[in-house]
């Protein structure tokens, strides 16, 4: 069984109606779309019979109005020559033609009804497929940003990005041993002897003497 049991049915539905309703929006529309496109073909294959009909008819009505004329000539011709009773019997055949053209006529009479009642559905009917498949491409794009989006939160807070994170720390944590070695590398120095001492004061007294000439150069000399 489909969605829609009949095209009233179809052009009566409020699509956005039955997409809320459904457990799975975009499966839904898609089973839509197939029916009403399933019964857009039935309806336009049954407009398109219902035309063909009423040309058949339409050239039967036109053979038997040209059997109605022929048959009052006759009755003519017969009462002419005095044969009423051949008379009689061909203004009883013009009736028959003329009873089948009357007929006929109000048959396509209501064909036509038919026929526009078609057309109207159609209309809907193509109308309802347009809504439908708009709202496919809605569905359809929402359902892929809303898994994007999910697929980005599961990565966010997922065990595999806290993982990464950790062996982010190690690496960092390696890097600053790695560091904490090379400096430690440059503290201290070698041991100082006597002899290093004793060379130092020397130099500290070299300097001293050296500055102490200098100040006295440049001092301005008193006058006498």
């Amino acid at each position: 069984m489909g969605i829609f049991s009949r095209t009233r049915d179809i052009i009566a539905a409020n699509v956005t109606d039955l997409l809320d309703r459904a457990e799975d929006p975009a499966k839904m529309i898609r089973m839509i779309i197939m029916e009403m496109e399933e019964t857009l073909v039935e309806v336009r294959a049954g407009a398109a019979r219902t035309i063909a009909d009423q040309k058949e008819m339409r050239r039967a009505i036109i053979r038997a109005e040209a059997a109605q004329l022929s048959w009052g000539e006759k009755a003519e011709l017969a009462l002419s020559k005095g044969r009423e009773d051949l008379a009689k019997a061909a203004l009883i055949e013009k009736g028959k033609a003329k009873a089948f053209v009357d007929q006929t006529r109000a048959e396509v009479g209501v064909l036509d009804d038919s026929l526009a009642l078609n057309e109207a559905d159609i209309a809907k009917l193509e109308a309802k497929l347009r809504e439908a498949r708009t709202r496919q491409n809605t569905i359809l794009n929402r359902i892929e940003s809303a898994d994007q989006r999910s697929r980005m939160r599961e990565m966010i807070k997922g065990p595999r990005v806290d993982e990464a994170f950790a062996r982010f720390e190690v690496m960092e944590r390696r890097a600053d041993l790695a560091e904490g070695r090379a400096d430690a590398l440059g503290l201290g120095g070698p041991g100082r002897s006597l002899a290093d001492e004793f060379a130092e004061l020397s130099v500290d007294d070299d300097v001293n003497a050296e500055l102490a000439a200098m100040k006295a150069r440049l001092a301005p000399k008193s006058e006498g």
